[in-house]
């Protein structure tokens, strides 16, 4: 590859936030914690990991000396539950709030610390009755109840290594995922509702362990009341056999190296990939993170994360950071539009929610609804406001702060990914002068740059790969049972400088600031130029008609690849022109980013493809740009989308 293979840096913006003088005199990360990291990084992060509870304190930092494979604080032992539970009741908070939780139909459970203990210790009881034993493998499928918490923390507590496995999996994406772990228990529910219906979730357990041997057990929460199919002898109800044990149970200290969790990552093709965390390294991380960069209050802070238990933003955002942290937080179970569209605001209003984190796809989707949904709700409790999931484009990110942060709630744009473990690249809310779209720095503590393809850092305003140069705590410590892979996959492509690259592109602006710009895989080569899907797409939500855009490049004679574009537009307006629409659509990503990255075509269209995640399926739509059969739709949330698209093409069709 040539110097022409770094990405190419379009999209300029000029905006930037400061954080006001009053959120920064009581933030609690200040400018002082880049200095202690980079005065001394390993004990910076051994004064990070005293924010936990040690049964015995550990004397080392950190062991690389057999890179890729790190040990943090190898020495030292803990219980992450413990952590997350009983040191809260212990310091007098167990009558503090730790979920409020709200069902889909509408019901409620208010959970205190002093529950939380309760519930955990019983079903720790329960698991320990089956025979399970430190190091054995539970796969938990299961909606957004609190007994998945419950579940998770049980787990945690007995040393037994959980895979979550996301509730909208298929049976068979269950089963890849039993099997690949060797699973001896399965917690899952009788069914899940889904936008107001129920829906049943053990019949595909029921699939998935008839084919996988090492389960033994499957234990299922009552929540929907649907019929399920019963095996005497394996199949077992929560209430019958967790609502009797008892309320105490004591844990036990575990390595720092103790597997604490695997996370199967989705949507790739063959194997799954089994990413490993362990405890202490992954705690302390996830604990920081979440107290510096939501600036976290434990005794007012009411904290909401959007995200579902199944993807890695719930393991750490949702359980263990904020857990460890003493947060009273919401958790919802349901969709954002059931029974209707302001539910999200609704629920705010109602729990007083001062921090809120969720994925740009849904403050698209909010902005598709319109702004006069929020306005009907009162937010003014809303204080820090995150993002997480894949770059926000600039104009998402500014209708996010005045329509629902009032202008004045500072954004956390934040970078990292299952692998990671926890964020490394964010704002800190009380110091950092924001920039609509860019998740501006690294942490304090963590090491990233963008390099072009030799390895050597690119420059301001530069393009590129984005690859971490030092370990972290929460770093993933392998895939299960595939060493090579983990090797080839994180660590080949810049082996010689030993930096870990996941396959995302960045840019520095000419500030120095970090814009990420999606997968590699998603550049498009267009007449020697390569470019960002993202910075397209940005371009063209910055049009006033444009709810939410998906680029992609298509194979052309005359370019090499030519950018095709899907765009959903904000309302309906029946007399439009669709052809001049379409013209000031393309005439504008020209405007906003240069001639060449005019796209060759302009699809308006009803819906995109996306997983059950939020992310778009952009191979599906480089199926429909270059003419080709769709592909495998079965990771979609909604597989009829790929007909609403094929069918309303050539309404938005336009090339020059």
């Amino acid at each position: 590859m040539t110097e022409s293979s770094a990405l190419d840096n379009l999209l300029t913006e000029s905006r930037t936030f400061p954080p006001s003088g009053e959120f920064a005199a009581q933030a609690n990360a200040k400018a002082s914690l880049y200095e202690e990291a980079d005065a001394d990084r390993e004990a910076f992060w051994a004064a990070q990991a005293q924010r936990l509870h040690w049964h015995t304190a550990p004397t080392q930092v950190l062991d690389w000396s057999n890179a890729p494979f790190a040990q943090w604080f190898a020495d030292g032992k803990l219980n992450v539950a413990y952590n997350c539970v009983d040191r809260h009741v212990e310091s007098g908070h167990g009558e503090q709030v730790a979920i409020h939780w709200e069902g889909e139909p509408g019901d409620t459970r208010t959970i205190t610390y002093n529950d939380l203990k309760a519930e955990v210790s019983k079903a720790a009881n329960a698991l320990t009755g089956l025979g399970l034993a430190a190091g054995d493998r539970v796969a938990i499928y299961m909606p957004m109840v609190p007994e998945a918490i419950f579940s998770m923390l049980a787990c945690a507590r007995l040393g037994v290594v959980h895979s979550v496995v996301f509730g909208g999996f298929s049976a068979e994406a269950l089963r890849s995922r039993i099997e690949d772990a060797a699973a001896k228990l399965v917690i899952t529910t009788d069914g899940q509702y889904r936008r107001g219906n129920p829906v049943s979730l053990k019949a595909a357990v029921d699939e998935a362990v008839a084919k996988t041997p090492t389960v033994t057990n499957v234990l299922v929460v009552r929540r929907t009341g649907g019929e399920v199919d019963w095996t005497e002898g394996r199949d077992l109800w929560w209430h019958e056999l967790v609502d009797g044990q008892s309320a105490e149970h004591t844990p036990e200290a575990f390595d720092a190296e103790h597997p604490l969790f695997i996370l199967y990552t989705s949507g790739t093709t063959g194997n799954p990939k089994g990413i490993l965390h362990t405890s202490g390294g992954y705690l302390t991380q996830a604990s920081y993170t979440h107290h510096n960069v939501f600036d976290l209050k434990p005794d007012t802070d009411v904290y909401w994360c959007t995200a579902d238990i199944g993807w890695v933003t719930g393991h750490s955002y949702i359980v263990y950071g904020p857990l460890s942290n003493r947060v009273t937080q919401v958790v919802y179970e349901g969709t954002p539009n059931t029974p209707h569209e302001g539910r999200h605001w609704e629920i705010i209003q109602k729990y007083g929610v001062s921090i809120y984190y969720t994925a740009p796809t849904l403050i698209r989707t909010f902005m598709k609804w319109g702004a006069d949904i929020p306005a009907r709700y009162d937010l003014s409790s809303l204080r820090v406001l995150g993002s997480v999931g894949e770059p926000i484009n600039p104009e998402a990110w500014m209708w996010y702060r005045e329509h629902v942060g009032a202008n004045r709630a500072p954004i956390v744009d934040t970078w990292w990914q299952t692998e990671t473990g926890a964020i490394m690249i964010s704002p800190l809310p009380g110091v950092t002068a924001t920039k609509p779209g860019s998740a501006m720095g690294p942490l304090p503590g963590i090491g990233a740059k963008v390099v072009d393809d030799t390895g050597a850092e690119v420059g301001k305003g530069g393009g590129g790969y984005l690859v971490l140069d030092k370990p972290w705590p929460s770093m993933l410590r392998g895939i299960w049972g595939d060493e090579a892979r983990f090797r080839e996959t994180y660590w080949s492509r810049f082996t010689e400088q030993g930096y870990y690259f996941a396959g995302d592109g960045a840019k520095y602006d000419n500030d120095g600031a970090v814009w990420l710009l999606g997968r590699v895989d998603d550049v498009m080569n267009v007449s020697g130029h390569r470019i960002s899907t993202t910075e397209v797409e940005s371009a063209l939500v910055s049009h006033s008609r444009v709810a939410e855009a998906a680029v992609v490049g298509a194979t052309d004679p005359t370019t090499g690849q030519a950018i095709v574009a899907f765009v959903i537009l904000r309302g309906v307006q029946p007399d439009e022109d669709a052809t001049a629409l379409v013209k000031s659509l393309r005439d504008h990503v020209a405007t906003e980013i240069g001639p060449i990255a005019k796209p060759r075509q302009v699809m308006v269209v009803p819906e995109l493809p996306k997983t059950r995640s939020g992310k778009i399926m952009r191979r599906l739509l480089r199926d429909v740009a270059e003419n080709r059969q769709v592909g495998d739709v079965t990771t979609l949330a909604d597989s009829s989308v790929m007909d609403l698209i094929s069918s309303g093409l050539q309404s938005g069709k336009a090339e020059d």
